[in-house]
């Protein structure tokens, strides 16, 4: 008994002692910039990986050059292949980067040529302004139908081996319903 509750008291010590860590989360990383003039502000837009690629997840981050304090704003994307606007969203403070503006873990659906629409409105009145020609390179890894037609494999498998199971056990059954003997 008293070898029992050592070792739950240190499974429980292990767990506290790992929480913090698995709590840290991972810094946004900007490897790229671009700028871009939204009336009387100027912006940086940040972007964890570069070249964008279509639906490759990343993180972006809007930095007006004296902060986003006293400052609200939207933001609109122009897919290239429809060339039709998305509906404005406010611009709020990345999850992971609280001083600025971001969207965390976003990816570009599309490839092309996009643009990024932008709103602001501060203490120097308010401005618009676009990022334009933003190159989204094709979709890394093979094509969609590919991908999901290798992971569906286990799934036919799995129903094969378990469609053969239930006729072997059927076959072995009598008309009652009882198993049959030897």
């Amino acid at each position: 008994m008293r070898k029992t509750l050592l070792a739950l008291a240190a499974a429980i010590g292990l767990l506290f002692a790992t929480t913090p860590a698995a709590n840290a989360y991972e810094p946004v990383n900007i490897v790229h910039t671009e700028r871009v003039q939204v009336g009387p502000y100027g912006m940086t837009v940040g972007f964890s990986t570069w070249p964008l690629r279509a639906m490759q997840s990343l993180d972006f981050t809007f930095i007006p050059d004296d902060g986003i304090a006293g400052k609200s704003g939207t933001l609109a994307f122009v897919d290239p292949e429809s060339g039709r606007q998305s509906r404005a969203q406010p611009l709020a403070k990345h999850p992971r980067k609280l001083e600025v503006w971001g969207l965390d873990i976003r990816a570009l659906q599309t490839q092309g040529s996009w643009t990024f629409r932008f709103a602001l409105d501060g203490p120097a009145g308010k401005g618009t302004g676009e990022l334009r020609d933003l190159a989204v390179l094709e979709q890394p890894g093979p094509p969609m139908a590919v991908s999901w037609s290798i992971s569906l494999i286990p799934l036919i498998v799995l129903a094969v081996l378990i469609t053969i199971a239930w006729r072997r056990t059927k076959a072995r059954l009598r008309g009652d319903g009882v198993p049959a003997t030897g």
